[in-house]
């Protein structure tokens, strides 16, 4: 009877320890937990209502805003042009992103050749799939969900570029997110506030 409740006993602390962290428990070497959240992400979410937002992607080299008018993409767009409005849908749990122009209904794409090009808001192609990356610079990069390492990419003149001729670290496809003229962003940007020795003393000269 006695080693019987020891047992009972034992699996009970057991239990509550691989509850409260259940890979310290385990102790795996050499799984990759990672490739799990990995796939997890990549799930498509169907059944989750879908958050869309309203933006502006600024290009860091063509100075301009990307445009979706109809199938013809480009990155020549004004502050406020209509065909600059992009509404953003996530796609799954992760970063990934599907990219509608507001006016025309077309969603940004990428096809195989590496070719930016438009397609209709009823097209569910994995083509029009991109990860939403914020690099350390804080720009923003979007890279194409099906062909891992081709990003969106604009020239000087606000001409596409092909995905096969792009690379994160180059320019031409940074961007930076921009609310609508007359919205304001969601993100509060961060401020440094630094104080001087001289203010310092200041501070302590004053009179209580």
């Amino acid at each position: 009877m006695w080693s019987f409740l020891s047992t009972l006993a034992v699996l009970f602390i057991q239990m509550m320890l691989v509850m409260c962290n259940p890979l310290q428990v385990f102790g795996v070497d050499g799984v990759n937990f990672s490739v799990h959240v990995e796939n997890q992400t990549r799930a498509r979410d169907a059944m989750s209502r879908r958050q869309p937002r309203v933006y502006q992607l600024y290009s860091r080299t063509s100075c301009k805003h990307v445009q979706v008018v109809g199938r013809k993409i480009s990155a020549r767009g004004e502050d406020g042009d209509k065909f600059a409005q992009l509404v953003v849908e996530a796609d799954t749990f992760g970063s990934q992103v599907r990219i509608r122009g507001k006016e025309t209904n077309y969603y940004l794409c990428m096809n195989h050749r590496g070719k930016l090009v438009g397609k209709k808001a009823s097209t569910r192609s994995p083509d029009c799939v991109f990860v939403e990356m914020v690099l350390e610079n804080n720009y923003t990069a979007l890279m194409s969900a099906r062909y891992t390492g081709w990003y969106v990419g604009f020239t000087k003149k606000g001409r596409p570029r092909r995905g096969p001729h792009t690379l994160l670290n180059m320019q031409d496809v940074h961007f930076m997110k921009r609310p609508p003229p007359g919205e304001q962003s969601d993100h509060t940007p961060f401020r440094f506030t630094t104080v001087s020795k001289r203010s310092k003393r200041v501070r302590a000269a004053r009179p209580r």
